[in-house]
């Protein structure tokens, strides 16, 4: 069966209904960086701190999603694309539920998180940039996958001979390397509270 022969059923609860009872706007809030950058340690302190908030949200993170749904894929480039594309589908139906949710993976192509930023609204799609250099990365290396890189035991690793695209039109771009992780999360929440996010 193709697309073709496939109807959306729409639920008798709104999107809408489920974000007021919730007192909160959903979103996507999405991490993107080199590997090593801190991409899960910031989205865990910000789940961590939005739980404590009384918010409902819920972390996708890239290990985490490639031991079940995304199982079957390798890393080639094809892969990866197609990686990124079924949690920007995931995404898109948490944010329908009501949730904030949020996303670390390198997803190192500009087309491919332009895909997801074009699955939901303008305004429900954040993109953070932890912005620290490869030099940094690769010397915090925390899972010894620049060194095989570096080594030719690991092809197309991002970084070393496949290339990161870094965001352009971002809407958060944070310093991981020289600014505290509180002060981060802080900049992350005040984004949020200024924007409509929390406290709807």
């Amino acid at each position: 069966m193709n697309s073709n022969n496939l109807l959306w059923h729409n639920a008798s609860i709104t999107k809408e209904q489920r974000a007021k009872m919730k007192k909160q706007k959903p979103c996507i809030i999405w991490f993107t960086g080199l590997s090593g950058s801190g991409k899960s340690t910031l989205g865990n302190f910000l789940e961590k701190r939005l739980f404590e908030l009384g918010y409902h949200t819920y972390l996708l993170d890239g290990d985490n999603v490639r031991y079940g749904l995304n199982g079957d894929l390798g890393f080639d480039k094809k892969s990866r694309v197609e990686n990124i594309r079924r949690i920007g589908e995931v995404a898109k139906l948490f944010v329908d539920s009501g949730i904030i949710v949020l996303t670390a993976f390198i997803s190192p192509f500009l087309d491919d998180r332009q895909i997801v930023r074009d699955l939901v609204k303008e305004d429900e799609f954040i993109e953070i940039f932890v912005d620290v250099s490869l030099e940094v990365c690769e010397k915090r290396d925390p899972k010894g996958f620049y060194k095989k890189a570096r080594a030719g035991e690991i092809e197309d690793f991002t970084g070393i001979n496949s290339p990161y695209e870094k965001p352009i039109n971002h809407e958060i771009n944070i310093e991981n390397d020289k600014i505290d992780i509180d002060e981060n999360i802080d900049k992350i929440i005040s984004y949020l509270k200024e924007n409509g996010y929390l406290d709807v």
